[in-house]
């Protein structure tokens, strides 16, 4: 049970950081996480046990990660296409009629999939198991499982959305996200690694945080981890702002906030010094971003005058009391650098 335990964590901290921190839904559709757990919780468990078993790291996670969010708004719930879906006319701000969606909310969708429904509960569950963090948790029984899961629900969330506003895609639409999907996945187990530098090369340091356990490493040291943390909050405030402007500053605001974001983790992460500490910094920006901004949205289920503010209290202090328990056992566990590896043993003197 132990060895699985991070896999359960996983299955429903995905759904909940998606849906109800998000401020979708309300304690009292908590009932809800049964059926948006395969969903969510399946695909998390898709995304990272393939990575893990592949030994391959944070850019696959990330590329399947979107692969998941083209998969769900493309197909299952077709958000990307459908011009009334749940009645919100998300397609209004941006629309390109030549390719069928509006580019906001397209960026938008795709990176809160990206970003928060699998990228940050991956991150914090991972960096909560310490010395397990990049090994696989589910054998293949349970591997197998999560795939099944996932499928249901996939072609749950298929039929329910069709019977909801009975909208379908055309089918050039439907086989572009089929491609899409299939070029960031083949994408992400072929990514090429960087090639290790040389043992002589690679300060302690960077040894010991595990910077360059991926390749050589950058001139420079990573920033503080609270750059990290002030960094993925400024990104998030210009992505969550971004979806509320019009169409053209709203998607330099985004593009901006993605890239930005992006370019500066993958820079510090090949520098020395960069550690779990940051690791979790990044995560800790992308929840506490869906934390402040679900008291600008209103409830998809389960919401009223008083259920509805108490909910995102509650959820809200559920995530900072997570982060800072997190944040506490980080600081708790011994730096790698202070942990001396065992002295070769000696042949008995004769």
């Amino acid at each position: 049970m132990r060895r699985v335990a991070p896999a359960f964590v996983l299955f429903f901290l995905s759904p909940l950081v998606a849906e109800f921190l998000l401020g979708d839904f309300t304690l009292a559709a908590i009932g809800y996480l049964v059926l948006l757990a395969p969903m969510y919780g399946g695909g998390a468990l898709l995304v990272r046990e393939l990575t893990r078993r592949a030994g391959r790291g944070w850019p696959t996670i990330v590329l399947l990660a979107l692969a998941y969010g083209v998969l769900e708004e493309g197909i299952a719930t077709q958000s990307l296409f459908n011009p009334d879906y749940a009645g919100h006319h998300l397609l209004r701000s941006g629309f390109v009629p030549a390719l069928g969606i509006a580019i906001p909310w397209t960026l938008y969708v795709l990176g809160l999939h990206t970003v928060w429904s699998i990228s940050a509960p991956i991150a914090l569950t991972e960096e909560w198991t310490g010395h397990r963090r990049t090994v696989p948790w589910l054998r293949g029984f349970g591997l197998t499982v999560s795939a099944v899961l996932f499928a249901l629900a996939f072609a749950a969330t298929t039929v329910f959305s069709w019977t909801d506003g009975h909208f379908m895609a055309s089918w050039p639409q439907l086989v572009t996200v089929v491609v899409v999907a299939a070029v960031l996945i083949v994408t992400a187990f072929t990514l090429p690694r960087r090639a290790a530098a040389p043992a002589a090369a690679v300060p302690s340091a960077a040894v010991a945080s595990g910077a360059a356990s991926s390749g050589a490493v950058r001139p420079g040291r990573a920033p503080a981890a609270w750059v990290v943390l002030l960094v993925t909050l400024v990104a998030g405030a210009l992505v969550m702002i971004g979806i509320r402007l019009p169409a053209v500053p709203g998607v330099i605001a985004m593009v901006v906030a993605y890239g930005g974001v992006t370019a500066a983790i993958v820079i510090w992460s090949g520098r020395a010094g960069w550690d779990a500490q940051h690791r979790f910094a990044a995560a800790a920006g992308a929840v506490l971003t869906y934390a402040w901004h679900s008291f600008l949205l209103e409830p998809l289920g389960g919401d009223g005058p008083v259920i509805t503010p108490v909910s995102k209290v509650v959820f809200g202090v559920a995530a900072v009391a997570l982060l800072a328990a997190e944040a506490n056992r980080l600081r708790r566990r011994p730096h790698p650098a202070a942990v001396r590896p065992p002295e070769p043993a000696r042949m008995p003197a004769r």
